[in-house]
């Protein structure tokens, strides 16, 4: 029998930096339509949060009093509107609880906080990972999770909360040196691409979790051994992510020792290295696709607020 054709319940909004995903939902969750762009935080700092919400949501046919569900750098201070902080620790059923609302004169919007570790020995602050952990573990009470990206997370939930959270800045320290230190005269591109089984990547995460200590003084090894004749231009990304990811996993595993189990939220060819990687590191992983967290959080907050039809 055909599935018949369902209404869509509400608009699940990613709002990051640099980049804008937006998912027409039904009321189980399931994707009518999508649509997504590089208009960013950055990119409506200067153009306007609301013009490009309602041009997306045109895009996709939603009506004019479709409500929607917004996490991420919309929410952050520099964004649309507030939505202050979650204090850790903080539960992830709750979250839906202090989405903040968007004045608008036809439907309604709401943007979920992010959390804050406030602590002064370590304090850090997430916006939008709050949400895939809720969408990427519904029904786990306690976990490690590891949450690749420009920004790493490394979060401890426990009882349904996060309670506490790492952030290594990974991805962009990758950018930086790539692009702006000696190593750019070995690295090509952003890192993409990067298979998981690279000789150069594993030698280097190798090396680096055996004496992580060594990581700093590695990094002008990348462009040493190319002069020397050890590697090619072609490794050179490979090798500057396996020393960058191997400081971070062992840093992690450090911080977390005795843990063996890790849930790895992540999509694309991050995943597959930081899997590779994870694995290397003794872990046993349990993977979960971002964007289907990202999506899976905000439309179980909606259904909190806005029932299920």
């Amino acid at each position: 029998m055909a599935r018949v054709a369902s209404s869509p319940f509400c608009a699940a909004v990613d709002w990051g930096t640099s980049s804008f995903r937006l998912w027409l939902l039904d009321g189980e969750g399931e994707v009518l339509a999508e649509s997504r762009s590089h208009e960013g935080m950055m990119h409506c700092a200067s153009s306007g949060f609301a013009p490009v919400l309602n041009a997306h949501l045109r895009a996709v046919g939603a009506d004019g009093t479709l409500p929607v569900m917004i996490c991420g750098m919309a929410g952050a201070r520099q964004g649309w509107v507030e939505a202050a902080y979650a204090l850790a620790p903080t539960r992830l059923a709750d979250l839906a609880a202090g989405a903040v609302a968007v004045p608008d004169p036809a439907r309604e919007i709401r943007i979920l906080p992010g959390i804050a570790q406030e602590d002064a020995q370590a304090p850090n602050v997430m916006r939008g990972e709050e949400t895939q952990l809720l969408g990427g573990m519904p029904g786990a009470s306690d976990a490690l999770a590891c949450m690749p990206g420009t920004h790493s997370k490394w979060v401890t939930v426990a009882g349904g909360a996060v309670r506490r959270f790492d952030t290594f800045m990974t991805g962009e320290l990758f950018s930086v040196l790539a692009r702006h230190s000696i190593l750019k005269h070995a690295v090509d591109g952003e890192g993409q691409g990067i298979a998981p089984d690279h000789p150069a990547f594993l030698a280097a995460l190798d090396r680096t979790l055996e004496t992580p200590s060594g990581a700093l003084a590695d990094l002008f090894g990348v462009r040493a051994a190319q002069l020397l004749g050890h590697e090619q231009r072609a490794d050179g990304a490979a090798h500057l992510s396996g020393l960058l990811i191997g400081a971070e996993l062992a840093a992690a595993r450090a911080r977390h020792a005795g843990v063996n189990e890790v849930v790895l939220i992540a999509s694309g060819g991050i995943a597959e290295l930081y899997l590779s990687a994870l694995k290397r590191c003794g872990f046993e992983v349990e993977t979960v696709d971002a964007e289907m967290a990202s999506r899976r959080g905000l439309h179980l907050c909606a259904r909190q607020l806005w029932g299920t039809s």
